[in-house]
C-alpha cells in the first residue's frame, strides 16, 4: 500500500493571524521551534505563509552584489548610509505579517502518494506544502516530515 500524504503529516498546524506584527510572528517562531507557519485571515481562513526566510528578505531587501560591484567606494558609503535610514525608519511602522508572506498557499489531497508530493515540493522548491480533506486543512507536510520517510527506508 502506497505511502500518502495523511501517513507523514503533522496534523495540528500552527497558523498566525496576517495581522500579527513581525515582532509577534518572529517570538512565535521561536517559541515554537519552527521556521515557518500558515497564514489566516479574521475568518481563520489560510490566505498565505509566512516563513523566517521572509522576515529575513524583509530586513535585507538590499541591492544586489552584482550591483554593488559597479559602484564607486563613494556609491557604496551613499548606500549604506540610505538602507540604515531605510531600516531605521522601518522599525518605526509596526509590519504585520500579511505584509511578508507569500500569498500562494499550494496543497494535496490527504491521499496524495508521497512521490507526487516530493515531485510538486522539487518543482516548485517548496518547503512545506498543506494537506487538505475537501477544502479544509488538515494537516501540513515539511522537507523535514520528506526526509523522515527517507530515513526509514530500509537499507
Amino acid at each position: 500500500m502506497p505511502v500518502t500524504a495523511r501517513d507523514i503529516m503533522t496534523p495540528h498546524v500552527k497558523s498566525v493571524p496576517a495581522s500579527w506584527t513581525m515582532q509577534q510572528f518572529t517570538r512565535f517562531l521561536a517559541t515554537n521551534s519552527i521556521s515557518g507557519s500558515p497564514v489566516v485571515d479574521e475568518q481563520g481562513e489560510i490566505v498565505g505563509i509566512a516563513t523566517l526566510s521572509d522576515v529575513a528578505d524583509f530586513h535585507l531587501n538590499t541591492v544586489t552584489q552584482d550591483h554593488e560591484q559597479r559602484m564607486t567606494p563613494e556609491e557604496l558609503q551613499e548606500a549604506r548610509r540610505l538602507r540604515q535610514f531605510i531600516f531605521e525608519e522601518m522599525q518605526k511602522v509596526p509590519v504585520e505579517v500579511r505584509d511578508i508572506m507569500t500569498p500562494i498557499v499550494i496543497s494535496v489531497q490527504e491521499d496524495s502518494p508521497i512521490q507526487e508530493i516530493a515531485r510538486l515540493m522539487m518543482k516548485e522548491h517548496l518547503h512545506r506544502v498543506f494537506v487538505k480533506r475537501d477544502d479544509k486543512v488538515v494537516g501540513i507536510i515539511t522537507g523535514f516530515d520528506m526526509l523522515k520517510v527517507i530515513s526509514e527506508l530500509p537499507e
